[in-house]
């Protein structure tokens, strides 16, 4: 019982949101929009973010592209 209830608080208290951005602290991410001199619309989102989905993808197409391959073993006798 005192495992499953350690469980839950774990689960309620080390939570993140998810939200369009990716991971944080806030459901709603603050974004600033701007336009800039030359008149373009700048939008910068997810500065609050744990960790975004641009983030993720880029560390799982990493971790694909550098599969060592293992020696193959020889059969020494």
């Amino acid at each position: 019982m005192i495992k499953i209830l350690i469980l839950a608080m774990g689960i309620f208290l080390f939570n993140g949101c998810v939200n369009k951005h990716g991971i944080s602290l806030n459901y709603y991410s603050d974004c600033e929009e701007y336009y800039d001199l030359q008149g373009y619309y700048h939008k910068d989102c997810g500065k609050d973010d744990i960790i975004t989905y641009k983030k993720m993808k880029s560390i799982k197409t990493k971790f694909l592209n550098n599969k060592k391959t293992l020696p193959k073993k020889s059969n020494v006798w």
